[in-house]
């Protein structure tokens, strides 16, 4: 009987396929099987790019006259730690019995790299290969993709581009490394106190330390200098308005030499004598307008966001979150992390209750429960197919990381952080459907002769969407405020 072999990228999430496509047999040595089914997986990268020495062994040796080193064509070669698994899924690929092959590693540019490298240095091309393309590990999605699952060949652009990102990586750092290893290698092991050093060179790494040395510079280089603004208060003394005083054509100071800014002066002598000048002057209120506006919830989290969100609130490094929501993500309680959207597609919006249901059901946070029967209450809308946060135009691969509604048998087993971090995504997420937030804005233009001053206010009238997104002791303190 003909076979269905599946390949992941790693064991845990070959396990869900398997739960899903109910395949109970025995384990085998790096793959599953049943009458249908064959599911193996890889362990991350299976196959590398080869070092110049496999081009030629003169190429061991770092000097100038063999750089740069421009191949016409790449050489690659199995890790030599995972040569046993690349052997297995060799294999699996040769049976005759296998006459489909799907492809469920990870739903991105890598994953897709993963696999053409491994079926590339194989050599074997079966005739019906599909992708398997999914945004968590949900049994419905896994289902759902599985079932959608389009031909390989759909893929072949982002498979290009992986090549391309790789080949690019390769060259930048092979190249340039060896260079300024040669030409500077020397200088920076003595000024480290080292015997020998190397020099890496990196596409991202290096223009990020590039950034971060030009900004250590203006840091070291910038000099402090002092101004002096000038504040008034006016009214009651015990509640004065205090309002700033701005320069302007009609002022005595307009364009004149003691000013550091429009705002304020060069020396404290020159701020003082302006303000003895307007003492005993009167000040007349020239304007006052009000107007009142709305703010919404944020966008939802993409990776750069969540991983901006998570080093304010808890003091971990962008790779340590991204191995939280990773791991949240196999265990079915968010959506795809390696994402750059913060929006969702029109498809996901139109079952977004579902998603709203699990937490319901599922997610039992005394908090997240107060906000959800809140929900209820005010009968806040569910539909975002017409808001900012529905937006298929800015998806590439996936849409923005938000909770599953699943997962919940896994939650109690998980580490502390891991329950925070998912705790901020769901938060987020309840936040686009509270109402906006509302505000009174007041400014107020006050004269004193042709001198201006200028006030402003905002006062936030109604919480909306704050109740979720502000800390929940803040929101009660202001509450008790009002009351």
């Amino acid at each position: 009987m003909p076979k269905k072999l599946l390949i992941t990228e790693k064991p845990s999430v070959a396990m869900e396929f398997a739960k899903v496509l109910k395949i109970n047999g025995a384990r085998k040595d790096g793959y599953l099987e049943s009458e249908t089914w064959i599911i193996t997986w890889c362990v991350g990268h299976l196959v590398t790019m080869s070092y110049p020495e496999v081009y030629d062994e003169k190429l061991k040796f770092w000097r100038l006259d063999t750089l740069p080193f421009l191949p016409k064509e790449y050489k690659y070669e199995v890790i030599p730690n995972v040569q046993k698994q690349y052997n297995i899924i060799k294999s699996l690929l040769e049976r005759e019995d296998v006459d489909s092959v799907y492809v469920a590693t990870d739903s991105g540019r890598e994953g897709e790299y993963i696999f053409r490298l491994v079926e590339m240095q194989i050599g074997i091309h079966k005739q019906n290969r599909k992708r398997v393309w999914i945004d968590s590990q949900t049994e419905e999605e896994i289902k759902r993709g599985i079932e959608q699952a389009k031909d390989l060949s759909e893929y072949d652009s982002l498979s290009d581009s992986a090549y391309l990102r790789a080949k690019e990586d390769y060259l930048i750092g092979i190249n340039f490394s060896r260079l300024l290893s040669i030409i500077y290698g020397k200088r920076a092991a003595k000024e480290l106190e080292e015997d020998k050093i190397c020099i890496s060179v990196g596409r991202v790494m290096t223009c990020v330390l590039g950034m971060i040395v030009s900004r250590e510079r203006e840091i070291r280089n910038f000099v402090k200098v002092p101004y002096y603004k000038i504040i008034g208060g006016f009214g009651k003394e015990e509640a004065p308005l205090k309002a700033e005083w701005k320069v302007t054509e009609d002022s005595k100071m307009w364009e004149s030499p003691k000013l550091y800014n429009e705002y304020g002066f060069k020396t404290e002598k020159d701020a003082k004598e302006f303000i003895l000048s307007l003492q005993g002057k009167k000040a007349v209120v020239a304007e006052v307008k009000k107007s009142k506006t709305k703010e919404n919830a944020p966008l939802l989290f993409n990776l750069a966001e969540i991983q901006n969100e998570c080093t304010k609130r808890f003091k971990i490094k962008p790779d340590q979150t991204l191995e939280v929501i990773q791991n949240l993500y196999e265990k079915k309680l968010v959506t795809y992390p390696r994402t750059d959207a913060r929006v969702l597609s029109t498809a996901i919006a139109k079952v977004i209750s579902k998603n709203l249901n699990g937490i319901a059901k599922g997610y039992h946070d005394e908090e997240v429960q107060g906000y959800l029967k809140q929900m209820v209450a005010e009968k806040y809308k569910t539909d975002l197919t017409k808001t900012k946060y529905v937006n298929d135009s800015k998806i590439t691969d996936h849409y923005a990381i938000i909770p599953t509604g699943q997962g919940y048998e896994n939650y109690e087993k998980l580490p502390d952080l891991h329950k925070q971090v998912y705790k901020v995504i769901v938060k987020r997420f309840l936040a686009i459907f509270y109402p906006p937030a509302e505000y009174n804005k007041v400014s107020v233009k006050i004269k004193v002769e042709n001198e201006e001053f200028n006030a402003s206010g905002k006062v936030c009238t109604k919480q909306g969407y704050l109740d979720v997104l502000k800390e929940r002791k803040a929101v009660e303190k202001k509450k008790d405020e009002k009351r």
